[in-house]
């Protein structure tokens, strides 16, 4: 398991709990001896509470120099601050995968729905191109004819309306290609999502039975005596690996929904009727264009944007990509985290 990927005890939500649990603890020993002078008092002059300091402060020493104390206090501070957290915060990492399933399929019926929206809309666009085209050499036509006949006006007039044409096809087709570049990587993310979906529901399915056997021969007691000895608790580490591996799908999660909202964005501001592209949503594509590698498309993402660039390879919208199919040598990607 890549140690980079494990989050601390302070990172996750039992160690906030554990931050404000010490925080309140701290604050309020120091409001009762502020306000209490008795025991003050009575902890410095007399003998019973001069016993107890030295016994505390021993007690604080003795678990600063001592590792395996230290370590035991330390399991025994967050397995109940784990405790207390779950009565509030979801921390079973099971649970939460399942949920993360649950989103990523959700994400998967919008994502869906997009790109049959804007297949719809660059079809409706590339007809108004080759529309136009049509036009363009229409008027070049009337133009010649014109030419021919000595009707200098009717020249002028179908060569500028030719020359508009022109311009806006030149716009159209521009915006073609960044329809394209996004209906590409949404065609893209749909299929690793879909991959990504399967192999956490299989690592679902499969650790959720490891774990139940794990528990099974677990206890607290047992726990705390291989912490004793320095060993480490196989249940804990199995629970890290979970965890590294829902953050990692934390962050995918956390990108599909940014770029569907994205790519909601830019097809909103898309009115073909009227011809009207608003620069924000162009903006948004282009700015998420050149950020860095993609989690879900990983190096696909420059392949991708370089291939609609260099026509490499020919989108035809009739026939969609075909969706991938997950054979059954295929690697899970989450079996390395259990290594």
């Amino acid at each position: 398991m890549d140690q980079g990927k494990i989050k601390s005890f302070w990172s996750r939500p039992e160690g906030i709990t554990g931050a404000i649990f010490l925080g309140v603890a701290a604050i309020g020993l120091i409001y009762l001896f502020a306000t209490t002078v008795s025991i003050g008092l009575w902890l410095l002059t007399s003998t019973a509470g001069q016993l107890t300091l030295l016994l505390s402060l021993g007690t604080l020493v003795f678990l600063a120099i001592d590792g395996t104390s230290r370590a035991l206090a330390s399991y025994i501070f967050k397995s109940a601050m784990r405790w207390i957290t779950n009565f509030f915060v979801q921390t079973d990492p099971i649970g939460v995968l399942k949920n993360y399933v649950r989103s990523l399929q959700e994400n998967l019926r919008k994502m869906n729905r997009q790109i049959a929206k804007l297949r719809g809309q660059m079809h409706r666009l590339k007809e108004m191109i080759i529309n136009n085209r049509k036009e363009i050499e229409d008027n070049m036509a009337f133009a010649q004819e014109a030419k021919q006949n000595n009707q200098t006006a009717q020249v002028v007039l179908k060569s500028r309306k030719a020359g508009r044409l022109q311009e806006s096809n030149l716009k159209l087709e521009d915006f073609y290609k960044k329809m394209e570049i996004l209906y590409r990587i949404l065609a893209k993310m749909y299929e690793n999502t879909s991959i990504l979906a399967e192999d956490i529901e299989d690592q679902v399915k499969i650790k959720e039975q490891e774990r139940i056997a794990l528990t099974a021969g677990h206890s607290a007691m047992q726990a705390a005596m291989k912490v004793i000895r320095g060993d480490k608790d196989q249940k804990e580490l199995f629970d890290m690996a979970l965890e590294a591996m829902a953050e990692d799908v934390s962050g995918k999660v956390g990108e599909l929904e940014r770029f569907m909202s994205i790519s909601e964005n830019f097809m909103q501001s898309i009115d073909l009727q009227n011809g009207i592209f608003e620069e924000e949503g162009l903006k948004m594509l282009e700015k998420w264009e050149s950020e860095g590698i993609s989690l879900i498309l990983g190096s696909d993402k420059e392949k991708i944007i370089a291939q609609t660039w260099t026509d490499e390879e020919i989108l035809d919208l009739k026939h969609p990509a075909p969706e991938a199919q997950q054979t059954a040598k295929s690697t899970n990607q989450y079996d390395s985290f259990f290594d």
